[in-house]
C-alpha cells in the first residue's frame, strides 16, 4: 500500500514526539511492505511566526489531499495574547472544520503496570477501558455570534452554543456503532436540565438508541459524568458528548492513565483524511529536553493505520509493542522512568 501522510509537528514538544512516531511508522511500513510518503508543514505558533497565520491555505490544502494527518501539539506562552488577531488554537479549529472531522475518539485504557501513577485508588482502576466520542465541529467553539462589545456602557462577551440535528445524529450514530464492537453500552452526556441544545441532544440520543437495541443507553448529566469518571470509571464503555463537555471530560479522564502523555486520539469525518494527535499540549517547559513521552503520539499512529488506512494488523502490532514495553518496565519520566523520548521509541521499535 502507498499512502500520503501530512505531518504537522507544531510547537513545543510536538516536533520531538512526531519524529519518534514517524520512526515507528517507518518500521511498520518496512516490515509489512508499505510505502508511506510524508509531507511536513507548519501549523500553530510556528506558522504564525513564519507566515502570519496559524494555518495557511496551502497547509490546509495539503492536509485535505492526504490520506491522513498526524499532528504534534500547538500553542505556548509566546502566542497567548488574548488580543492577538490569530492564535495557534484558531488554526486547530480551522483544521478540524476544513477536514470535516466531526468526531474525536479518545480511548482511555489503564495499563496495570501504571496504576500506581494515577491519583485514584488501585481498586477504582481495575478494568478501565473507556472510549470517549466527542463532537468536534459544533457547539460553543463554533457557534455564532461570538465576540466582545460595549452594551449599556459595559463591556460584554458573547459565545453562542448552537447545534443542528444532523451534527448530533452523525456523532451519536458513530458512538453506537463503536459500542456495538465493544461492551455494548453508551453513556450520553448532556446538560438537559438547563440547556435547550442538550434537550435536543437527549431526544436524538433516545431515537438513535432505539435503532441499536443490542446497545444499552444511559443518559447522564455532565455534572454526574465528571464525578463517575473518578468514582466508578470501570462502569463506563463508550461515552459520547458535545464539544466543550468532551474537551473537559477527556482531560479529566487522562489522569486515570497516569499521564496525558500516554493517550492518543483520532478525529474522523464521513470521508476524507482523519486527523491524529496525542491529547497532551505543547509542554514548552520541557521542549527540547528529550523528556516528552512519545507514547500518545505513537498510539495515535496505530489509530491512523486502523481508521484511515484500514491496516488493523499493523495497528495492533504497534499497540502490542507499546503494551509490552510498559510491561517490561520501559518508562519516561512522567510515569516514573528514566528513558528519554528517543529511548522510549527505541524500546517500542525493538518489540515491533
Amino acid at each position: 500500500m502507498e499512502a500520503k501522510i501530512t505531518l504537522l509537528p507544531g510547537d513545543g514538544i510536538g516536533p520531538e514526539v512526531v519524529a519518534e512516531a514517524v520512526r515507528v511508522l517507518d518500521t511498520i511500513a518496512s516490515k509489512f511492505g508499505h510505502n508511506l510518503v510524508y509531507t511536513e508543514r507548519l501549523m500553530g505558533g510556528c506558522s504564525i511566526d513564519k507566515y502570519g497565520s496559524s494555518l495557511t491555505d496551502e497547509t490546509l490544502a495539503d492536509c485535505q489531499a492526504a490520506d491522513a494527518v498526524l499532528l504534534g501539539a500547538v500553542g505556548g506562552p509566546k502566542w497567548d495574547d488574548p488580543a492577538a488577531k490569530d492564535r495557534p488554537e484558531r488554526g486547530l479549529l480551522a483544521l478540524r472544520k476544513g477536514l470535516g472531522v466531526f468526531a474525536n475518539l479518545r480511548p482511555v485504557k489503564v495499563h496495570p503496570a501504571l496504576i500506581e501513577w494515577s491519583p485514584l485508588k488501585p481498586e477504582k482502576l481495575a478494568g478501565v477501558d473507556i472510549l470517549v466520542v466527542r463532537e468536534l465541529t459544533g457547539g460553543l467553539y463554533f457557534g455564532w455570534p461570538k465576540g466582545r462589545d460595549i452594551k449599556d456602557g459595559r463591556e460584554r462577551a458573547v459565545d453562542t452554543l448552537e447545534y443542528y440535528d444532523y451534527e448530533i445524529k452523525r456523532v451519536l450514530a458513530l458512538a453506537f456503532k463503536l459500542a456495538g464492537q465493544r461492551k455494548k453500552k453508551v453513556t450520553s452526556v448532556d446538560k438537559a436540565n438547563v440547556l435547550e441544545t442538550s434537550r435536543l441532544w437527549r431526544q436524538i440520543a433516545t431515537t438513535t438508541g432505539a435503532r441499536y437495541p443490542e446497545v444499552e443507553l444511559e443518559h447522564m448529566l455532565v455534572d454526574t459524568a465528571s464525578m463517575r469518571l473518578i468514582t466508578s470509571p470501570a462502569a463506563m464503555d463508550v461515552v459520547v458528548t458535545e464539544n466543550m463537555f468532551g474537551d473537559i471530560l477527556t482531560d479529566e479522564a487522562s489522569v486515570l492513565a497516569g499521564s496525558m502523555g500516554m493517550l492518543p486520539s483520532a478525529s474522523l469525518g464521513s470521508d476524507g483524511p482523519g486527523l491524529y494527535e496525542p491529547i497532551h499540549g505543547s509542554a514548552p517547559d520541557i521542549a527540547g529536553k528529550g523528556l516528552a513521552n512519545p507514547i500518545g503520539t505513537i498510539l495515535s499512529t496505530a489509530m491512523l493505520l486502523r481508521h484511515s488506512l484500514g491496516l488493523e494488523t499493523e495497528a495492533a502490532s504497534i499497540e502490542k509493542a507499546v503494551d509490552q514495553s510498559i510491561t517490561d518496565g520501559c518508562r519516561t519520566v512522567d510515569v516514573g522512568g528514566k528513558l528519554i523520548t528517543r529511548q522510549m521509541a527505541d524500546e517500542i521499535i525493538k518489540r515491533l
